[in-house]
């Protein structure tokens, strides 16, 4: 999954968790819940240790908040009038420019997580994360 990819998913999932929310209330999104469960599935996909998850999780919640501000500042670009030629030219670069960011953040987290776990567990980390959010969406996607 490319990282374009990653981050429509990413936004497609937060869209249909307000439309779940507004449907039926009793189905709110809860993102400390999700936390925990996509730590847990990493935990077991990676099969991390407890020494191994208490040196990477607050890594990967650094990264995460990172990754979270520049999402943000991406999602914001949604409200461009794409009329106006000049302002989408704008938006677009600046996407690709948050994009780049957002990779670089990647690559530099990506680093420091093989410091603490070995490379192996590392891409097992990345493609659990990866499979977590397939299921997620698919979960979203039959309850509704």
């Amino acid at each position: 999954m490319n990282l374009l990819t990653k981050h429509i998913f990413v936004l497609f999932l937060m869209l249909f968790s307000m439309v779940v929310k507004a449907e039926d209330p009793g189905l709110k999104f809860d993102p400390q819940r999700f936390q925990i469960a996509l730590e847990q599935f990493i935990v077991k996909e990676a099969g991390l240790s407890p020494q191994e998850s208490a040196h990477f999780f607050p890594l990967y919640r650094e990264m995460q908040k990172k990754q979270r501000s520049l999402f943000v500042q991406m999602r914001g670009l949604r409200h461009v009038d794409t009329r106006d030629d000049k302002a989408s030219m704008e938006a677009i670069r600046k996407l690709d420019e948050l994009e780049l960011q957002m990779k670089k953040v990647q690559q530099s987290y990506h680093s420091r997580f093989m410091k603490v776990i070995p490379a192996g567990k590392v891409f097992q980390v990345i493609r659990a994360e990866e499979k977590f959010h397939r299921q997620a969406f698919r979960r979203a996607f039959e309850r509704r």
